[in-house]
């Protein structure tokens, strides 16, 4: 039960529809082992929501790197690597000349500056810190955000079909596989030391900073920039993904880092702006029960919402003295550096994509090809079961206190009618209803689908619910009987359900389509997690 209020507090003001700019509780744990059991659930979470449960099959990078521009210090190179057959991730290669490797490997995703990768301002520069980073010691891949730049083969704006969201085909999901390809990529590089891996970015690429390390165990050291925060979660499609953040947020997302050091930077002029006082006390909190409180830090800039030099130099003192061992900070401040003509920059000037690079059309075809064919391959009926109950998001509740329908008592055994499906012969007997569509207006909050469970989703725990109550009051033969939509309902609920429960629910002409899933059990993730024909094969 301490895990259930947990995470429902996580949700802020009970009776609140959540939504990105929610203000939320901040997470609080009692034990370790309470948050160990927490972190666990959270991350298979945070996976399904990606479409990375489990992760696609590696394809080979075949990694391209030309267009070497040496200076002394450091040298720049273009890059493009494949992350999935046909679709490409290009990025910038920084390297440290002049001293001797092999170097630790940073990752450098970007926000949404308008120059993306390129930006070179007073509040964003990720040449300036690629470049200083490689100038103290470290290897750094630049890599872009989709749809900008030279990553252009998909818009920045996509996933918000239904038909996309059953199969957990978003940017958010591609972009957080873009960076574990990413890490693949250095530790391919002969100079890069493959366990000393770190990531940095700010804003979209603060999100994709926490998410990579969240799904990611290689990442050892982090320095999320101005996104960690308990009143706003991150505004772009790139950040959101339906179920995502459904009784939780981002400090708790974020916090699957711990126990690995990690630098939460923040800004007054943004967001961030209450993270020494609220953010950062909860992260510090979740160290501490790893005895490693003094591996989380912080710092807060009087700027706007930024990853400016002043915001640069703490990271670059952060990381010397945990990657590097040098704890003088007087050593890191940032020096200025020469800004490269964009066609020396630009991955794809003057070059066109590779023959099979793929549209969104045809990327999303191949998504759910694979997709189904990892779940073909599946034989474990456990990991069949997890899968779905995770997209589903179903929870066995701990107790319920009230009966949830309409009770009968008999003998013999019991049934639960679902939606007007019935038994009336002397069994024990729950009849309830499916739930009205949530209004319309609280559906309309920003990024619902991130923060709420879909209507059908809340049916069938409804139905796992009723179970769990009839299971208190001491029934063990239970028969779930429903007729239509409510036995689409009922069979993606019996294959969540362990111990199992007998099911007369006859399904009819229904297989399973996009098509049918939509208008009977839609579910973001579901149809990734196997569809009907995953819930059929626990039933057998």
């Amino acid at each position: 039960m301490r895990l259930l209020l947990a995470a429902v507090t996580a949700l802020g003001l009970f009776g609140q529809t959540p939504s990105t700019d929610t203000k939320f509780a901040a997470p609080s744990f009692a034990s370790l082992e309470e948050w160990k059991a927490r972190r666990a659930g959270l991350q298979k979470q945070v996976l399904s929501a990606t479409g990375l449960l489990p992760f696609p099959a590696r394809n080979p990078l075949n990694a391209q790197v030309f267009g070497k521009i040496t200076y002394a210090d450091y040298s720049i190179e273009k890059v493009y690597i494949e992350t999935l057959p046909g679709f490409y991730l290009a990025g910038n290669l920084y390297r440290p000349v002049g001293k001797k490797g092999p170097f630790p490997g940073m990752l450098a995703p970007h926000g949404h500056a308008q120059y993306g990768r390129l930006a070179d301002d007073e509040l964003f520069s990720v040449p300036s810190r690629g470049i200083n980073h490689a100038r103290q010691g470290y290897v750094v891949f630049a890599y872009d955000m989709i749809g900008y730049t030279d990553t252009v083969q998909l818009p920045h704006v996509f996933g918000n079909t239904p038909k996309e969201q059953l199969w957990s085909f978003g940017p958010l999901g591609l972009q957080t596989w873009n960076s574990v390809r990413a890490l693949d990529f250095l530790q391919t590089l002969p100079d890069v030391d493959k366990e000393r891996l770190l990531v940095t970015g700010e804003s979209g690429g603060g999100t994709q900073t926490f998410l990579l390390c969240a799904v990611d165990d290689r990442p050892k050291w982090s320095a999320p920039v101005n996104m960690i925060s308990l009143i706003m979660q991150g505004g772009s499609p790139c950040e959101n993904a339906p179920s995502l953040r459904v009784g939780t947020n981002n400090v708790e997302i974020a916090a699957l880092m711990a126990p690995k050091p990690m630098l939460m930077v923040a800004a007054t002029g943004d967001w961030t702006r209450n993270t020494p006082r609220e953010e950062y006390p909860a992260m510090k909190k979740i160290y501490a029960l790893y005895d490693a409180g003094s591996q989380v830090e912080t710092v807060q800039i009087d700027a706007p919402h930024n990853y400016n030099k002043a915001s640069r130099e703490q990271v670059y003192k952060f990381f010397a003295k945990h990657v590097l061992g040098d704890s003088d900070a007087s050593k890191y401040s940032e020096k200025r550096i020469r800004q490269e003509k964009l066609p020396d920059m630009l991955v794809f000037h003057g070059r066109p994509l590779p023959a099979n690079a793929l549209d969104l059309k045809g990327l999303f075809a191949q998504w759910v090809a694979a997709a189904e064919k990892q779940n073909a391959a599946e034989r474990d009926v456990k990991v069949i079961r997890e899968r779905l109950t995770v997209a589903l998001g179903v929870q066995w509740p701990a107790r319920v206190d009230a009966a949830p329908g309409s009770f009968r008592k008999g003998k013999g055994g019991a049934v639960l009618a679902v939606g007007g499906a019935g038994a009336a012969d002397g069994r024990s007997e729950l009849r309830i209803d499916l739930r009205p569509d949530t209004p319309a207006a609280a559906m309309e909050t920003r990024n619902y689908l991130t923060f709420n469970r879909s209507d059908d989703a809340k049916r069938v725990q409804d139905i796992v619910t009723a179970v769990a109550w009839l299971r208190q009051q001491g029934e063990t033969d239970i028969t779930i009987k429903a007729t239509g939509k409510a036995a689409v309902l009922a069979t993606f609920a019996a294959a969540a359900l362990e111990p199992r429960v007998k099911l007369e629910a006859p399904l009819g002409a229904f297989r399973g389509t996009d098509e049918e899933m939509i208008a009977n059990c839609f579910v973001p993730g579901l149809q990734k997690a196997g569809g009907l024909q995953a819930a059929l094969r626990v039933l057998r």
